[in-house]
């Protein structure tokens, strides 16, 4: 047993908060430059000029890199949710692979995102054109790219 038991020095670290109740996000980034989100017009033009070849898969990496991850925002996030399903529903399923293969390992990331969020808010068709997605890029990144995106704070 300790000599001193009288000492309160181990009392002066504040261990609540580490406490994940406590945790409160990075506030100083948002305040300077909020993320706008994917051009629509510019995606838009990728996929009228033809229905499937390299421009589909600029559209998809346009999309995934101006994501608006840290975003608080939801109806930008929901702008944004509709333009990247428009491109995920616009790629034939055939063509779903090659798309993928594209993609590095932070986009396919985000696209992981999106595919779980797209689960959130079905659309008519929607449901098998993503699971298509979630095993294309589930071949491509593996289980690794699925733990990230659930234990990921930043939400699409």
């Amino acid at each position: 047993m300790a000599k001193n038991t009288s000492s309160s020095a181990f009392r002066k670290i504040d261990v609540d908060q580490y406490n994940e109740d406590n945790y409160k996000e990075d506030e100083c980034g948002e305040s300077q430059s909020p993320p706008v989100g994917p051009d629509e017009k510019e995606i838009t033009n990728f996929l009228n000029q033809y229905p499937f070849n390299k421009n589909s898969v600029e559209a998809l990496k346009t999309v995934l890199r101006n994501a608006p991850i840290s975003s608080r925002n939801q109806m930008v996030k929901d702008a944004a949710l509709n333009i990247v399903m428009q491109v995920l529903l616009s790629v034939k399923s055939t063509q779903i692979e090659e798309a993928v293969n594209a993609l590095d390992r932070d986009q396919l990331d985000i696209l992981m995102k999106y595919i779980y969020r797209g689960f959130e808010t079905p659309s008519e068709g929607s449901s098998g054109q993503l699971l298509a997605w979630h095993e294309k890029v589930h071949a491509v990144a593996g289980v690794g790219c699925i733990v990230r995106v659930l234990t990921d704070k930043k939400r699409v």
